[in-house]
């Protein structure tokens, strides 16, 4: 049985979970964390992309249901994945600042992988937009692959978020 409990474990580590045992910051990453700006920085994009990816979401599927508005749709698309590049630049800086590597961090190691997904789709619609590859409807196609992936990194990071409040609680209790 204590065999079993060390794979679960470890499997909850390997896909991302927190257990009590691995906690998600130290108390000097946790430290730092509070200490820089760049927490408010993310803070303040998080939920400025995702008005951004609500309102291009929207404006991509009636473009895609009506056929009008396919510039309205690709202004917003471009729009959402600087939001995007710009979320991810403040956010390799922030993991730099709190726990010294630029991505893939321990903590946030599976975030930052599907990360590159996202930011990969985004970049692919950007060279069909601009290199003029494919029509409206691959590059909308692809767009929504990026937002689908974007939806599955959002829900990632708010899991990651309640796990450190989680923590923070544990660790407030215990103190």
């Amino acid at each position: 049985m204590r065999g079993d409990a060390i794979h679960f474990e470890a499997t909850d580590q390997a896909i991302g979970r927190h257990t009590a045992s691995a906690a998600l910051y130290t108390p000097d990453e946790r430290l730092r964390r509070d200490s820089t700006r760049w927490t408010l920085v993310q803070g303040l994009l998080a939920p400025f992309q995702f008005l951004v990816f609500l309102v291009s979401l929207a404006l991509v599927l009636r473009s895609l249901s009506t056929g009008d508005g396919g510039f309205a749709a690709d202004v917003s698309v471009v729009i959402k994945t600087i939001t995007l590049y710009a979320i991810m630049v403040t956010g390799s800086i922030w993991e730099k600042v709190v726990f010294g590597k630029w991505l893939f961090a321990r903590a946030f190691f599976w975030e930052d992988v599907f990360s590159m997904l996202v930011l990969a789709l985004h970049t692919a619609y950007l060279v069909m937009l601009f290199g003029n590859f494919g029509s409206f409807e691959q590059r909308m196609q692809i767009a929504l692959a990026g937002y689908l992936a974007y939806v599955v990194n959002a829900t990632q990071f708010l899991l990651k978020l309640r796990a450190a409040r989680l923590q923070a609680e544990r660790e407030g209790a215990g103190a």
